[in-house]
Formats: structure tokens, sequence, C-alpha cells
């Protein structure tokens, strides 16, 4: 049974572990960190419009080199992130994240980690500032899902 099937369970959901699969499936493409590094900065590049009225203190990730804006919609029984930085790399790295956890029910996220990132063995090749930042995005996704479930009175 997947979490889908019981919402009470916290057991990973299974379309966040298929994003989180893909993911590791498209790094294992690269032959080297240059293109992985591209591959991220593409993706940043390439991501939604984010509106600048929502680029503001009350939307603003504390604890990242880069400024970073992370904004979350309760749609149905999903959470929505939208998320932007003013760097390419990080705003790349959210992409990442949002392919996992947007759209995703909040008992979900929290029961999925981003093991991904080990996979990929982002860590090991960001900086330590960087390193910091995406955990503090991971975070702030983590977060907003506790957030919404107690607000749910789950």
């Amino acid at each position: 049974m997947s979490a889908s099937d019981n919402p009470g369970t916290l057991a990973p959901a299974d379309e966040i572990v298929a994003a989180q699969r893909d993911i590791v499936d498209t790094f294992k493409l690269f032959e080297d960190w240059t293109e992985r590094y591209q591959y991220i900065i593409d993706l940043g590049r390439e991501a939604p419009p984010f509106p600048e009225e929502w680029k503001t203190d009350k939307y603003k990730l504390h604890g990242c080199q880069s400024q970073v804006w992370i904004v979350t919609e309760q749609r149905g029984d999903r959470l929505h992130y939208a998320a932007t930085s003013d760097s390419a790399i990080v705003a790349g790295l959210i992409q990442l994240l949002l392919q996992v956890y947007s759209d995703r029910r909040p008992a979900d996220i929290l029961a999925t980690p981003p093991d991904f990132l080990k996979e990929v063995q982002l860590a090991e090749h960001l900086s330590p500032t960087r390193s910091n930042g995406l955990h503090a995005m991971v975070q702030q996704i983590r977060q907003h899902a506790v957030q919404a479930m107690v607000a749910a009175g789950g």
C-alpha cells in the first residue's frame, strides 16, 4: 500500500520516489560534474517565470548565500511550490527540489527525504555555503508541509 492509498501513513509516496529516480537517472547520463553543473544552470534558466511581486521579505528564505524566494500554495490536498533565486545554479537546484516536492501531499513530502541529493553527490560538489542553502530550502519545503498538516488537523 502506498501513502496515496492511506493518507495517514508516512510511507514514501510513489510519485516522489519516481521523481527522485528520474533525477538520478538524468545525472547518470552526464560524464562529469562540468556537464552536471551546466544541466543545473540550464534548469534554473528555463524555470517558469516568478512574479516580481513575490520577491519580498515575506517569501525570502534566510540561510542561503544567494537570494531565494519560495511561495507555497495549498491546492486541494497538495502543496504547490514556486521558487526562484538570483543565482542561476541555485535556481536550478530549486527546480530539482520542485520536481520532487511540488504538487505533492504534505504527508508524502514529510515521509520522503531527498535521498536523490546523496545519490547524485550534490553535497560533495557544492560549496559549503551552497550546500547549507540547499539544506535550508529542503527544510523550508518540509516546514510548509508540517504547517499544512497542522492546519488540516493531521
